[in-house]
């Protein structure tokens, strides 16, 4: 527990951003769910409006800090991959 005022604001301050990236961390898992279903239904419009998404989604959570530069970039690099995966395997 918090004995002084600002170590009392400073677990305020930490409790909203705790509340504010776990919202950002939820949208990015919903993005890359929806991204994942489309993919394994095999419908490329749904595929490409997914990942444009997700990759947003996942864009907006590095530039708050939410996940590391590094990390948003190799999940939007390894979803693109595995968008374009089904795409190829049909030419």
């Amino acid at each position: 527990m918090a004995n002084t005022a600002s170590a009392e604001k400073r677990n305020r301050q930490a409790q909203k951003r705790r509340a504010r990236n776990v919202q950002v961390r939820t949208g990015v898992k919903s993005a890359v769910k929806k991204l994942r279903e489309a993919i394994a239904k095999g419908d490329a419009a749904a595929t490409q409006a997914a990942l444009k998404s997700a990759e947003k989604t996942i864009g907006k959570a590095a530039s708050k800090g939410v996940l590391h530069k590094n990390a948003a970039s190799r999940k939007i690099s390894r979803l693109a991959k595995a968008a374009a995966k089904p795409a190829a395997a049909a030419k």
